[in-house]
């Protein structure tokens, strides 16, 4: 065999082996090289996330629960999700629950939720912005896909002694005020009933004459 014959050999199998590798990749429904998100005609995940503070009041000192609630509106598995919120700086305290958490998996027109507590250690105005969401759509995928929460906006942090002196019982007030009020109130009854007694025992006495 000359070295043309053999170079054009070598073509002619190169050839036949790209049309092979292309037939395949077609029958497969896919671009080798490549994972579909979503088969035809579906919607891929997407996530819809929610950020709501459930507290009327939001208190130095006390505990801010915070809800966030995640909808799948697509029409495929949101798998992999994890929720992070890196909002909360050195002011605010951890007191339950977690500011990232791998939810795992999400199906079609299904929702998860996740609670945080947190305190807040100063008071004044803060603005409480998003949490981010990453998930993949589908087993096969290997895209990240990003997604943000509502954001609850800029909130008032109210002192605690301003929170306390609005809607406390003030219980030990009222004892303090109680314990006051008797002597005003004990003397005037004593002596009332020192004369009413004195004057009953003169009565008493004409009455025997």
């Amino acid at each position: 065999m000359s070295w043309t014959a053999g170079r054009n050999y070598v073509t002619a199998v190169a050839l036949a082996l790209a049309m092979l590798m292309m037939v395949s990749g077609d029958s497969s429904g896919g671009t080798p090289g490549t994972l579909n998100s979503a088969p035809a005609g579906e919607e891929p995940a997407r996530l819809l996330i929610s950020k709501q503070l459930l507290n009327k009041y939001v208190v130095e000192n006390m505990d801010v629960v915070i809800k966030y609630s995640i909808f799948n509106v697509g029409s495929v598995t949101a798998t992999n999700v994890l929720l992070k919120d890196s909002s909360f700086g050195p002011d605010f305290k951890v007191a339950g629950g977690q500011t990232e958490v791998n939810l795992g998996r999400i199906p079609p027109s299904a929702n998860v939720t996740h609670t945080l507590v947190v305190k807040p250690l100063k008071f004044g105005y803060y603005n409480f912005t998003a949490a981010q969401v990453s998930y993949a759509s589908g087993d096969e995928s290997n895209e990240i896909l990003q997604g943000y929460s509502s954001e609850p906006g800029e909130g008032y942090i109210a002192p605690f002694r301003e929170f306390d002196k609005r809607f406390s019982p003030h219980l030990l007030d009222w004892a303090a005020f109680a314990i006051m009020s008797l002597p005003p109130l004990f003397i005037p009854f004593m002596l009332w009933h020192s004369s009413k007694s004195k004057y009953e025992a003169v009565l008493s006495a004409k009455k025997l004459k």
